[in-house]
């Protein structure tokens, strides 16, 4: 009998569901909506390894885009755990989904909800390890004194501390299970020291995902094409995300003007408490392309997405 070779194919795929957490303020819910309209246009598309879909709503109670986007509900922190990080109740939602949802994928992309898929992403992940993005501000060498209250010295070299965050990361699923609650634990006995507080600030939960995957023998691939941060990042080449974390501000010239609102400018932050509108103004000239194709994305999604703005 001849090979059904669709089927051969299919199988041989190492499929990965893709995960992210998120609070319910417009400011998550607009950026998650985005995100997913991006998702399921490239899911199916060439060397895609993308499965299923989990928005993991870490408010305790389900709202209104439950039909819209797959969620997964998770309970917050007991009230004041978080002592007004509330980031830390990104790994406590991980520990919830990863005990209690029925995930069929063998391997987890952690995402944000700031993060545009731009192209099909395959599993970066190989060999046991994690494939995940570095990021130039995780220095485990210049905070190993630090560190060391967490990674102690026979748990082998601060070396073994990859500069990582927890997203994008793809790591196999019983790994994650795994790596979870130490990353929860770790994060809130940092949160709970003062010196490491203050040493790592808004990046803390980064450094304790870090630390929890070191902790665990689980090493990483430094996966540098995994996304873009415009504006310092300007070609897309062959990057799978775009962060947009920072705000992009332009004169009319195209000059970046950073730290000092634009003429033109695009900043998630501008909407922290209400919908972008549809049809932003695109860039002026001379803008690089980076930003040109988030703004474009940007509008594409909220022209189609339906009851956009409600």
């Amino acid at each position: 009998m001849p090979v059904d070779r669709s089927r051969t194919a299919a199988s041989s795929k190492r499929l990965f569901h893709t995960a992210v957490t998120s609070s319910d303020s417009v400011y998550n819910t607009w950026q998650c909506r985005i995100m997913y309209y991006w998702f399921k246009k490239f899911k199916d598309g060439p060397n895609s390894e993308m499965g299923g879909f989990t928005r993991i709503l870490h408010s305790g109670k389900p709202d209104k885009f439950m039909d819209e986007i797959p969620t997964f509900v998770a309970q917050p922190l007991p009230s004041g755990m978080d002592q007004g990080y509330i980031v830390l109740n990104r790994p406590w939602a991980f520990v919830q989904w990863l005990k209690e949802a029925d995930i069929k994928e063998d391997y987890i992309l952690m995402a944000e909800p700031d993060h545009i898929i731009v192209k099909p992403i395959p599993n970066l992940s190989r060999d046991g390890l994690g494939a995940a993005f570095p990021f130039f501000y995780i220095e485990p060498k210049k905070y190993e004194s630090t560190l060391r209250k967490f990674f102690p010295e026979d748990k082998g070299p601060i070396t073994n501390i990859d500069p990582i965050g927890n997203s994008p990361v793809i790591v196999g699923k019983e790994s994650l299970k795994k790596i979870a609650p130490i990353w929860m634990n770790v994060s809130l006995a940092m949160k709970k020291d003062p010196e490491t507080d203050k040493a790592f600030g808004w990046v803390l939960e980064m450094y304790a995902y870090a630390v929890a995957s070191a902790l665990n023998g689980v090493g990483n691939i430094l996966y540098k094409d995994f996304m873009i941060q415009p504006p310092w990042d300007t070609e897309i080449g062959k990057k799978f995300i775009i962060h947009y974390t920072y705000g992009c501000d332009y004169d009319m010239k195209g000059k970046l003007t950073y730290g000092k609102i634009g003429e033109w400018r695009f900043d998630k932050r501008s909407y922290d408490n209400t919908w972008p509108p549809k049809n932003l103004s695109l860039p002026p000239p001379g803008v690089p392309k980076s930003v040109v194709t988030l703004v474009k994305m940007v509008n594409e999604a909220t022209a189609n997405i339906p009851n956009w703005g409600s």
